[in-house]
């Protein structure tokens, strides 16, 4: 490794200006005040975690280069083992030094305010009749069971099925800490190729199903008047067409200034069905706001892991050769029997450091 002749980080603006942020928040976060507004009490204390892990990973950084620094004295002395001793150390502490920086370097980069939300997930089936709803159902128990095992929350919105336990579409909403950065990349298209089912003489087919990963909006974020909407109410449908409700309970708001459409039927209620449409209409509506209002961002999307456009094919899973491929990261792994089961974690965590490595380059100095 090459020998390091720094001693210390050279702090750039950034890391200076939240060292400086990390000692104002530490003082206010001690005003007995501050708990009687909660809502700037948990946003404070959000912050504060953050600066923290930043403060600290920069005290490693600069305690590394001080044991460095000791280490290279020793490079000096008479005795010959105690000189080999402080080599090798002094070659251990660089590496380390190294990996502190690039831990360091990361926690720089400006965290996306979207990030911490929940979301609403809309699965379609495409392309492929019924073997792609199948594939719909097997990604949304993927997905509940990677929420269960992260400790969140799921809630199913909206769900119309197909006679033989496919999906046509659901909607369902997560909640959770750090939601929408982890399943954010799964806005797209997702290839299956399998021998369905119902296909005698074992032909592998190749199917596709559309995700849409919405941030969900709270109501202060979003302003929908009432004369904007139209709201239908009608009976609730089911697989084959079948009234599954014989009462007025289905519900569809329009929101007539953009043209979105959201249909709920899954409760008999039809105020749960609205409430439930409205999260929904909200969710997309703010997604739409949020595409026009940081077009720079989202160009740089597409030079990372992907643009979020739900016509943009992003991953392919082969079940006869139990592979699945991401091809936004030219990641493949071949443990597909067990994704499909909810082990989804390092696959998400690879398309995290994918994007923050794109981000780094573009957005963090060096340190």
């Amino acid at each position: 490794m090459a020998y390091i002749e720094k001693e210390k980080t050279e702090k750039n603006e950034r890391l200076l200006s939240l060292l400086k942020r990390y000692e104002e928040v530490s003082c206010c976060i001690q005003d007995s005040d501050l708990v009687k507004d909660q809502q700037k009490y948990r946003a404070l204390m959000r912050e504060y975690a953050h600066l923290k892990a930043v403060s600290d990973a920069h005290e490693e950084v600069e305690n590394r280069f001080a044991k460095l620094a000791d280490t290279r004295k020793l490079l000096r002395d008479e005795d010959l083992e105690i000189r080999e001793l402080a080599r090798i150390e002094a070659q251990e502490l660089e590496a380390g030094i190294q990996n502190a920086e690039e831990a360091l370097k990361l926690l720089l980069i400006p965290k996306d305010p979207l990030d911490e939300k929940n979301i609403i997930m809309e699965i379609r089936a495409g392309t492929g009749g019924e073997e792609a709803a199948l594939f719909a159902a097997d990604l949304f128990r993927m997905y509940s069971r990677f929420a269960e095992t992260s400790g969140w929350k799921f809630e199913v919105m909206n769900l119309n099925e197909t006679e033989l336990g496919g999906v046509k579409e659901i909607v369902f909403s997560i909640s959770g800490s750090n939601v929408y950065e982890n399943l954010r990349y799964e806005s797209g298209v997702h290839r299956v190729q399998r021998v369905p089912a119902t296909e005698a003489s074992g032909r592998i087919h190749t199917s596709a199903v559309t995700v849409a990963v919405l941030p969900e909006a709270d109501e202060t974020e979003i302003d929908i008047r009432p004369e904007d909407l139209r709201i239908d109410v009608m009976r609730a449908g089911g697989p084959g067409g079948q009234c599954v409700n014989t009462t007025d309970s289905a519900v569809r708001i329009t929101h007539l200034p953009s043209g979105i459409a959201v249909h709920c039927q899954d409760e008999k209620s039809q105020i749960k069905n609205k409430a439930k449409a409205m999260r929904i209409l909200r969710a997309r509506i703010y997604e739409m706001e949020e595409a026009k209002a940081h077009l720079e961002r989202a160009e740089n999307r597409k030079s990372q892991v992907g643009s979020g456009d739900r016509s943009e094919r992003i991953r392919t899973y082969n079940f006869p050769q139990n592979r699945l491929t991401d091809h936004r990261i030219n990641r493949t792994l071949y443990k597909l029997d067990l994704i499909m089961q909810g082990d989804v974690a390092e696959l998400f965590d690879a398309l995290k450091l994918s994007a923050r490595e794109d981000l780094l380059r573009v957005t963090v100095s060096p340190l």
